[in-house]
């Protein structure tokens, strides 16, 4: 799975070099809770653009398929969130999700296409 898309401020401009921080299940729904698989962080371009290559999640005991972020930009607030998936049966029973943390998904020559755009709220 390929998930990108862009960090932007609450006026809709790029952030360059906010900080980017992912975890989220192996394909069987399990977390790697001793070391660091299916964990990373990255910065955004100059453009406010990230790009992360990884595996699609599958859904935790009880929960929906998702993938956990924490977005920051120099100075500002940590935003800690979900990204859920459309058409996933748990996403109705999943209390944190909200249709407006849908990815976008479209099918890839090698695997889903993901793209979602973080807006921070102001400092």
């Amino acid at each position: 799975m390929l998930l990108s898309g862009r960090v932007l401020d609450h006026n809709c401009r790029n952030v360059l070099g906010a900080l980017l921080e992912f975890w989220q299940a192996d394909e069987a729904g399990r977390y790697d809770g001793r070391g660091f698989e299916f964990r990373g962080r990255q910065t955004t371009d100059t453009q406010g653009r990230y790009r992360l290559e990884t595996i699609v999640p599958g859904a935790g005991e009880g929960g929906a398929r998702a993938i956990y972020v924490k977005v920051a930009s120099q100075g500002g607030r940590v935003v800690t969130t979900r990204l859920f998936f459309p058409g996933e049966p748990g996403n109705a029973d999943d209390p944190a999700y909200r249709a407006e943390l849908l990815v976008k998904t479209e099918p890839g020559r090698e695997g889903l296409i993901a793209t979602y755009d973080f807006v921070l709220p102001p400092p």
